[in-house]
């Protein structure tokens, strides 16, 4: 099996769909409670923040808050340094740093720590929940969602492209996910590191707009680890997109009102034990 780069990131490929990609953030943030017993700023760090543009919603929620994004994309992170990073017009302030989500570990106590649309990328992610929420105050909250549509079409048919005869020689193991447990798994997980946890999931039925918008979106997110392994390659790049869009025209048809698009998200708070 080939030895795969890690797949680069695109912010402004990224970003075309950003409101379909914030609501689930703000779906999941709607869910978090301000801490209690609240004193002054909160301490807050985001694991996987990609572009910045979530980042932001938090400093949003709390003014004066300091915020840490980490992520390991170097064109994500200067993207969110340019538009976000430095002082907040709430007195608080945005710092973003480069570290792997799979070895990341709290350098300070943090009252929240969230991760959005990241954790399916990283590999036995169950394992960091007890190093994360060590870097916790007490009562402090762990938030996450993650897409749960790794059966679905886009997905699917991806992953039979990668394995069919013409391409598995140079793309077999390309696809770098690491499917996301059910939402039982991670409610067990979490209550029996102490938290009080509320897991739930929800489906979207994103309404997409314009031509192959399926094939769109997942330039931003699942096919990147192909488009990376085929970089320097437009022949091969270009023959294994329209195989691509082919199917997923067939699988995801247009109507007079748009192409849905269903996507199934995994959604947990937790809050730790404030003793």
């Amino acid at each position: 099996m080939p030895v795969h780069p890690a797949p680069a990131w695109d912010p402004a490929q990224y970003l075309r769909h950003e409101g379909h990609r914030t609501r689930p953030f703000l779906d999941l943030l709607a869910r978090v409670q301000d801490p209690a017993d609240r004193t002054g700023p909160l301490a807050i760090a985001d694991i996987g923040c990609g572009a910045g543009n979530v980042t932001a919603l938090l400093a949003g929620r709390w003014p004066d808050a300091r915020i840490t994004g980490v992520d390991s994309s170097q064109a994500m992170l200067d993207r969110a340094r340019t538009e976000y990073g430095g002082p907040t017009p709430g007195g608080g302030s945005m710092d973003f740093h480069e570290a792997d989500a799979a070895t990341w570990t709290p350098g300070e106590t943090y009252d929240l720590i969230v991760s959005n649309a990241a954790l399916q990328w990283v590999p036995g992610h169950l394992a960091s929940f007890p190093r994360w929420l060590d870097g916790l105050a007490p009562g402090g909250t762990f938030a996450f969602q993650v897409p749960g549509n790794f059966t679905s079409p886009s997905h699917t048919i991806l992953a039979d492209l990668c394995t069919s005869p013409r391409w598995r020689g140079r793309l077999g193991g390309v696809e770098r996910f690491h499917p996301v447990r059910d939402p039982a798994e991670y409610l067990t997980a979490l209550l029996g590191l102490g938290c009080a946890a509320d897991v739930w999931e929800t489906t979207y039925l994103q309404v997409l707009h314009g031509e192959d918008p399926v094939l769109d979106w997942v330039k931003g997110t699942a096919l990147r680890p192909v488009l990376t392994e085929l970089d320097g390659d437009a022949d091969a790049a270009a023959a294994f997109t329209e195989e691509y869009r082919a199917l997923l025209r067939e699988a995801y048809p247009p109507t007079p009102h748009g192409t849905v698009f269903p996507f199934r998200r995994l959604f947990a708070v937790a809050r730790k034990d404030a003793a």
